[in-house]
């Protein structure tokens, strides 16, 4: 029985509101800004007579429509629990400007009046923003009424091993995501330190009989690959229950993500590797690294000066730090930090422990470096060098790379990219002491899916846990 909430209407409906009025806004504040404003005369622009605004009121509803279609061809109206504002951001960027090409191409066409380019621009920027601004405020809206129990998703958990521990440790934790789980199925109750407080529902065989008579909209498949038969016949037996089934992938099928069928002269091969990127995905990324870490080592030069005053002001020894970490295809390179510790602290690190977020060794300047993450400030530069990039796995030193390499399947295929500023595990809160082995599958995930609006998530996503001083590891 399927559940009918207002709010999965009403919130759809308001971001659509947004939207248009956000868009409506955008052609108008361009119109008064670029006809009746001296702004741009004041800046050397051409004057131009004020054309009609019915011809832009027109043309504004056109556009209203046109980018109304395209942010619901990608999905982007409905209850979303999980996006994120960052991944938002992009999405708005990328139908804003397939809109605005479309609507160039129409104006091409119009031949009552010429459309400014200048309004153009001034549409393009503002409608981002007002369109932003207007999604991250419905945002807040429906992750409160979440928080509040309201417009809840009703799920459950089928499993009960360390996958399905993490996935109510990650879900039972984030109330804002809109989804309730009511409990798990398993063959015998779960002793996981965060599953076992989720009420125990019955075994797997339960479940479908479950799912068909108690309004349950979401199940959380966590069966390990070994058990796919049972998958199989889970889903045979849940055919007609108009319930969603997602299914968490465990480290073999992370591993095995890639498999393709290639056909080479009639002769059927499976892939099991790619190159990560292509040379033109490598010259793309490079090109972005040297562009934007150049332009944020020009634009802090004042606080690199001010962070390196206060490190001399707080104790002895050099302002850098300077250590041996291993990069793209295992190749060592000298990896910079503003020094958060006192001089000499890397001699104890097999006694004081790595990753620990209260170290005795740091300085009283470096608590504060460390919090905000300017510590890694120093790194723009051995990404405008070369030696690393603003995105992807985090450099280790060689013996820590001996030794994961060792235990850990696959984490030497993270050195088949360049080490980053930061990383897809990182603003997933996979830092500092946490499991290495979580972190290699993020990894491998964020080189399995490299495109540069990825590493643009990312690094918004970064930025964000910087301004609200997540550390960094």
């Amino acid at each position: 029985m399927i559940r009918h909430r207002r709010g999965d209407f009403l919130l759809p409906s308001l971001t659509i509101l947004s939207d248009a009025l956000a868009i409506e806004a955008a052609f108008l504040g361009a119109y008064w800004l670029r006809f009746h404003t001296g702004v741009f005369s004041s800046l050397g622009f051409l004057h131009e007579d004020a054309p009609p605004l019915r011809g832009y009121i027109l043309g504004s509803v056109f556009v209203i429509i046109v980018w109304l279609l395209l942010f619901n061809a990608r999905k982007m109206y409905g209850i979303r629990r999980n996006v994120n504002l960052s991944d938002e951001l992009i999405n708005v960027v990328k139908v804003i400007s397939t809109g605005m090409l479309i609507v160039m191409s129409a104006a091409f066409f119009y031949r009552d009046f010429s459309f400014s380019r200048v309004v153009i621009v001034l549409v393009w920027c503002a409608a981002i923003g007002g369109v932003f601004a207007g999604r991250a405020a419905t945002k807040m809206l429906e992750r409160n009424a979440y928080k509040q129990g309201k417009n809840l998703q009703n799920a459950i958990i089928i499993g009960g091993d360390a996958l399905a521990d993490q996935v109510y440790g990650r879900l039972h934790g984030h109330p804002s995501f809109g989804i309730n789980i009511l409990g798990y199925f398993a063959d015998a109750p779960s002793t996981g330190e965060g599953i076992s407080r989720a009420p125990y529902l019955g075994p797997v065989t339960a479940a479908p009989e479950h799912l068909r008579t108690n309004g349950i909209e979401l199940a959380f498949i966590a069966l390990r690959s070994q058990d796919h038969q049972r998958l199989f016949d889970l889903i045979s037996d849940c055919e007609g229950i108009n319930v969603e089934f997602m299914m968490v992938p465990d480290l073999l099928d992370v591993m095995t993500s890639q498999v393709r069928v290639r056909d080479l002269e009639g002769i059927p091969f499976l892939r099991l590797k790619s190159i990560p990127l292509t040379a033109w995905g490598r010259l793309t990324k490079r090109v972005f690294d040297i562009v934007l870490s150049g332009m944020i080592l020009l634009v802090l030069s004042p606080l690199y000066a001010l962070i390196a005053l206060g490190i001399k002001l707080d104790s002895h020894g050099p302002v850098l730090f300077r250590q041996q970490r291993v990069g793209l295809d295992g190749r060592e390179f000298t990896m910079l930090k503003f020094r958060s510790m006192v001089a000499g602290a890397e001699r104890f690190d097999q006694t004081a422990g790595l990753g620990i977020r209260s170290d005795p060794r740091r300085t009283g300047f470096g608590r504060l470096l460390r919090r905000t993450s300017l510590d890694e400030l120093p790194q723009l530069w051995n990404v405008l060098v070369g030696d690393m990039s603003l995105v992807g796995p985090r450099p280790e030193r060689a013996h820590v790379v001996k030794e994961f390499s060792d235990r850990v399947p696959k984490y030497l295929d993270r050195h088949r990219v360049k080490t980053g500023l930061t990383g897809w595990a990182q603003v997933n809160g996979l830092r500092g002491d946490t499991s290495i082995d979580e972190r290699v599958k993020y990894d491998l995930y964020y080189m399995e899916n490299w495109s540069l609006a990825f590493d643009i998530r990312i690094l918004l996503r970064t930025l964000r846990a910087v301004i609200t001083f997540h550390e960094q590891e």
